[in-house]
């Protein structure tokens, strides 16, 4: 696997979202995976696609609250670490079950924090939490740490692609962003180059910021 790495910095949430979909929209054409990794610029929350904009605006009171491309529920985004893989419709993990894609994808985020000799466990089997909420309680294969969540993510798998949106909160203490970053490129266990995203991508993340994830017709459509 040859696998490009894309570090956006901060974002603003809608901004975010945008840059995760328009990654999808082109794997085909780019037919290489990639490793997005990405912040906030302000304290906001994500809520799964499928997911009642009224129920969850009840749940949270963070804003801005951005509906995302991908399913599960609401995740709350400040000091977070955030980031995104993007696979090619056709490769190994695009054809893979989403239990499958999700157990392996929290087994490299545990195999990067083995390298900063930070304990994790994938978690065997589901804690029921609060209905709606990613980081309360936990399900099947997210990653642990000393019992509680610390890594979740949310999929969605379709002609164009598989994309994978994750989180990992709280970030342990003492350990920096930039070293976890690097053990989860060195995790990854493949030929990887920076990438830098062409103006046609730059356009289409630009114009889905704008045209949907912005949008209340978007955010609150069910």
């Amino acid at each position: 696997m040859k696998l490009l790495v894309l570090n956006s910095g901060p974002g603003e949430a809608a901004c975010n979202m945008a840059w995760d979909e328009a990654l999808l929209e082109a794997a085909a054409r780019r037919q290489q995976p990639v490793l997005r990794f990405y912040g906030w610029t302000q304290p906001a929350a994500t809520f799964g696609y499928f997911q009642k904009y009224a129920e969850v605006a009840q749940i949270t009171l963070l804003r801005p609250l951005i509906r995302r491309p991908t399913g599960g529920g609401i995740v709350p985004h400040d000091a977070d670490w955030t980031y995104s893989l993007v696979f090619p419709p056709g490769s190994e993990w695009h054809a893979l079950r989403a239990e499958e894609s999700y157990r392996r994808s929290h087994e490299w985020i545990q195999a990067a924090f083995t390298m900063l000799k930070v304990e994790t466990e994938v978690a065997p089997c589901r804690q029921r939490g609060a209905p709606g909420q990613c980081f309360v309680g936990h399900e099947k294969s997210d990653l642990l740490r000393r019992g509680q969540k610390i890594a979740g993510a949310a999929q969605r798998r379709n002609q164009l692609g598989l994309l994978i949106q994750g989180s990992v909160q709280p970030p342990p203490i003492g350990l920096r962003r930039e070293d976890w970053e690097q053990a989860m490129v060195a995790a990854a266990g493949a030929e990887w180059t920076a990438f830098s995203p062409d103006a046609i991508l730059r356009a289409r993340a630009e114009f889905l910021t704008a045209s949907k994830y912005s949008q209340p017709a978007f955010r609150e459509q069910r």
